[in-house]
């Protein structure tokens, strides 16, 4: 065999390595392409079905309860303002004031008991506290909200009148100086008052 035939084999053969290379690298190359794409693709619409944001109906929030004393921010058009009878004690010090607030009460649509003295034991509070008979937190919160908000408790053994007794009261307001003769924060501006009604002051 001459160098010729020999040069022109080796040729030959390394052009036929050379298709065969560039082919099996195309097919590689497409492959991983198509990978790619399929890929992203999948990522693209795992990401739509990831971006769902709720509607304001179907978000809901939970508020952490503590249950011996609680703001309330519930609406008032929800709240009972019947079904309980609500007392004031006066631990403010301001003479009067327990049964002007029992006025304004009843004027917001509450069954209110006589006004009372909160016991000695108290002494002057700053702060008015609503207190509750179990099983009528939401009078208690009722009665809350028209007084802006103040806290809420269960009521004590025994609760912190001058008699030590409720009698038919579920809900007991120590009346505190913040609003001791002052207008209620939540009344409803369109209520009805009551003025056949006298309570003596406490």
């Amino acid at each position: 065999m001459s160098n010729d035939q020999s040069s022109n084999e080796n040729r030959g053969r390394a052009a036929a390595n050379g298709v065969s290379v560039s082919t099996t690298l195309s097919v590689i190359v497409a492959a991983i392409a198509v990978l790619l794409g399929f890929l992203i693709l999948r990522d693209v619409n795992r990401d739509r079905n990831d971006a769902y944001v709720p509607s304001e109906s179907e978000v809901t929030t939970t508020l952490p309860i503590d249950p011996t004393q609680s703001s309330v921010p519930t609406d008032s058009t929800t709240l009972p303002r019947t079904g309980f009878k609500v007392m004031v004690a006066n631990a403010s010090g301001v003479t009067g004031s327990a049964g002007q607030m029992s006025t304004a009460l009843q004027a917001q649509q509450f069954i209110v008991t006589q006004p009372t003295n909160a016991a000695e034991t108290v002494g002057k509070q700053t702060a008015t506290k609503v207190y509750y008979v179990a099983g009528y937190e939401s009078g208690a919160a009722a009665v809350a909200q028209v007084l802006g908000g103040v806290p809420i408790e269960a009521v004590p053994t025994p609760p912190p009148v001058e008699s030590g007794e409720l009698g038919e009261a579920t809900v007991l307001v120590l009346l505190g100086t913040d609003l001791a003769g002052k207008l209620l924060p939540g009344a409803l501006p369109t209520a009805p008052t009551d003025t056949t009604t006298t309570l003596a002051p406490a």
